[in-house]
């Protein structure tokens, strides 16, 4: 009776005995369970009463469930009706104290990482505090992670993205507020789309930390563009379009930047040691790497823009927003649309033909933001663009921004939005139009000058025939007078039989088999090798529609054999011209995978400069450029020739005269100043000396401006002085001199 009376009133004694012997303390904890259930009625009833005993009680639980899973197996489904039903009535202490216990019920496996997010989820946009909203959202991603560090969780992820995706789907009825004007203001509560912009965020962060890489998840996302809430839109525009201003700071430990002033200061105020400098020195030099991949990781979502179902779709979407609530949505908000519904356009070759009428309101030089409104023109356009949609721009801008009534910063901006256009799709161009732009080489405005050049540049290439025949070039008057015309529109050279270069793929591959000697199996596991890094969509045989794979007994089925001898005499006889004619096989006999395609860039970037070093032409260099810098761009972005599409505000504005310096570039400026010195003041008169000192009141005297000197009393005094003063003042000059010389 005595151990009874000390157990119930000790919860954590007790604890500590039940995880030691379960069957022993069995009657104390029914009687524990049954003291739950009861005071747990009472505080639904009136949650104030006794909250602080229901909590304890609730720990208590939950550290032993494991050991009573049949007793406790009601346990978590009551924390959780109680958290969403009664969440508003509860205290903050009871809903933290709620939180982590149903979250220590998971970390002890009690409950199922679908049961925990089920019952996060809607917290989210219901919880008032910071503190508790950040651990939410901390316990969410670290169990998302921790379910795919080793392997996919398919199950996992369908679920969870399910539930985002209705969270974001559940407000997509309301209407369209915007983010200026009366219905801005007049919006209720109602309208403010927390539960859609928690979706987004936590979908956004997981694919930043790269747990979510594949289309689902950028479905959820391409559905917050269209979500009535702008703040939703604006989060979900940002995401594609790479932009960081909306990025929320990462509460992960990975994450967690040291505070490096508050440690040099610790470091001032402690003892000094030689191992706390270099601690010191090795975390400064982290947070700046950090830093530096942080600032250095602002390109657009390639990735993302390529995943989209249904492009096309999606951007007659976007227009028909930025169309219909045209009244509705600030200029900003419009030119984030704008940039996104172009480099989608551009990435997928889209037409959205409308987009070009509705443009044209806004293409003139006094325009706000207009370098953005040039480039989102610029990079929709492809080369199945139709000319037609494209003429009218073009005549819009040249008569807007190049004309002698404007600046020559603004006739820059003119030719090189017209040039990045023409590149493009050329025959937008009209042969008059042309003439009157490359006059405008002569300018004496450097940026003028330059973008003229371009132009005259790009159409020497793409299209002479345009050109006066004294502006043609060498070049181009050559080719030319051989007969070599541009295809018109929608015309091709040939059809497109096989990828390009994919003879020197086959070839190396070959080689190596030929030196290495591998066989067919060792090249399946090179094969899975290659598909190292990249996401599978599921691990069974078995697909979703009851089919089932099966697998070829070897690969020779595949494989067209010939006769080695005659291959190794035809590789020695075969040039590169031949080559490159010969139409490979290998893309029916092997899934390429993406270490072939980043393999098949540098045989043609190797191919292509042996053709240089031989003596080939301007368009062999040509191509090695735009192979050099697609390699470029695969190494930054993870992504393949879609980055080409995507231009700059500084492709637009050209060259310029020095740019006044922001903030950051002045500080950047004063800081290497003051490289090298041991002090910020001046070394006038200090360094000179034998000891080192300021200089005298005869040194500054000398320096002294000579108006100054001139309303001094000292020589005021000398215009004033009597006869007898002059001669006092001369004879003790005379008497110093003496003494001076012996």
């Amino acid at each position: 009776m005595v151990r009874g009376v000390l157990l119930t009133s000790n919860l954590p004694q007790l604890q500590n005995l039940i995880k030691r012997d379960p069957s022993a303390y069995k009657e104390e904890f029914l009687q524990q369970w049954n003291h739950y259930n009861s005071i747990r009625q009472i505080f639904q009833i009136n949650p104030d009463e006794n909250a602080q005993h229901f909590r304890e009680l609730v720990s208590f639980i939950a550290q032993v469930a494991q050991c009573y899973p049949k007793e406790t197996a009601d346990f978590p489904s009551q924390i959780s009706s109680l958290l969403l039903e009664s969440y508003g009535t509860l205290s903050p202490d009871t809903r933290r104290s709620l939180v982590q216990n149903l979250v220590m019920l998971r970390n002890k496996d009690v409950i199922t990482s679908i049961t925990l997010l089920q019952t996060l989820f809607p917290l989210l946009p219901k919880t008032t505090s910071s503190s508790l909203r950040g651990f939410i959202r901390r316990t969410i991603l670290s169990d998302i992670r921790t379910a795919n560090i080793r392997t996919k969780n398919h199950k996992l992820n369908r679920a969870v993205q399910a539930m985002l995706f209705g969270m974001v789907e559940r407000g997509m009825d309301g209407e369209v507020v915007g983010d200026k004007g009366k219905l801005k203001a007049a919006a209720g509560p109602g309208h403010n789309g927390e539960e859609a912009m928690w979706a987004v965020v936590l979908t956004k962060e997981l694919w930043r930390k790269g747990i979510w890489t594949d289309a689902k998840t950028v479905s959820i996302i391409a559905l917050g563009c269209f979500h009535p809430v702008v703040k939703v839109q604006s989060a979900s525009l940002h995401f594609f379009l790479g932009s960081d201003e909306d990025k929320e700071d990462s509460d992960d430990e990975e994450e967690d930047m040291p505070d490096v002033k508050a440690l040099q200061h610790r470091r001032e105020v402690n003892k000094k040691t030689r191992s706390g400098d270099k601690k010191l020195q090795k975390i400064a030099k982290a947070v700046k790497n950090k830093q530096k991949k942080k600032s250095e990781n602002n390109t657009p979502n390639f990735p993302a823009i390529q995943l989209l179902n249904d492009p096309q779709t999606f951007g007659e979407k976007l227009y028909d927003i930025l169309n219909k609530y045209d009244k509705r949505f600030s200029l900003d908000h419009k030119i984030l649309i704008m940039q996104l519904l172009s480099r989608v356009m551009g990435g997928h070759k889209l037409c959205v033909l409308g987009f070009y009428t509705y443009i044209m309101k806004y293409l003139t030089y006094h325009q706000l933001r207009i370098p953005s409104i040039l480039v989102a023109l610029a990079q929709s356009v492809h080369d199945f663009t139709p000319p037609d949609a494209l003429t009218p721009v073009v005549r819009k801008i040249a008569q807007e921004f190049v004309h002698p009534g404007v600046g020559s910063e603004v006739i820059a901006a003119g030719i090189n939005a017209i040039r990045e256009v023409c590149r493009r799709q050329p025959w937008s161009m009209e042969e008059d139009l042309l003439g009157d732009l490359i006059e405008y080489r002569k300018s004496r405005d450097k940026a003028v000058t330059a973008a003229a050049r371009g132009l005259l540049q790009l159409f020497r290439e793409v299209n002479p025939g345009m050109l006066k025949r004294r502006e043609r070039g060498k070049e181009a008057s050559m080719g030319m007078a051989k007969g070599s015309q541009p295809l018109p529109f929608g015309h091709s050279a040939q059809a497109a039989v096989d990828i390009e270069g994919l003879v020197l793929l086959e070839d190396h591959l070959k080689k190596l088999r030929e030196e290495e000697g591998v066989a067919s199996g060792e090249e399946d596991e090179d094969d899975e090798a290659a598909w190292e890094g990249w996401e599978v969509e599921s691990e069974s045989e078995e697909s979703s529609d009851g089919w089932i794979s099966v697998d070829s007994d070897t690969d020779e089925d595949l494989e067209i054999k010939k006769d080695e001898q005659d291959e190794k005499e035809g590789a020695a006889q075969e040039t590169a011209e031949e080559a490159a004619k010969r139409i490979s096989s290998l893309a029916t006999t092997k899934i390429l995978t993406p270490a072939d395609f980043a393999l098949l860039n540098d045989l043609r970037i190797k191919a292509v400069s042996e053709a240089v070093e031989r003596g080939a032409g301007s368009g062999t260099k040509r191509k090695l450029a735009a192979l050099e810098s697609q390699r470029k761009s695969l190494l930054a972005s993870g992504d393949g020739p879609i980055t080409d599409t995507f231009i700059s505000e500084d492709d637009i504005l050209g060259p310029r005269k020095k740019a006044k310096a922001d903030y950051a570039e002045r500080i950047a400026s004063i800081e290497k100043g003051r490289e090298g010195r041991e002090k910020y003041g001046s070394l006038k008169g200090k360094k000179k000396k034998a000891n080192p000192s300021s200089s005298t009141n005869r040194e500054k005297a000398r320096n002294k401006p000579i108006m100054m000197i001139l309303a001094s009393g000292a020589v005021k005094g000398k215009k004033k002085a009597s006869l007898r003063e002059k001669q006092q003042k001369l004879r003790a000059h005379i008497e110093r001199a003496k003494k001076a010389h012996h």
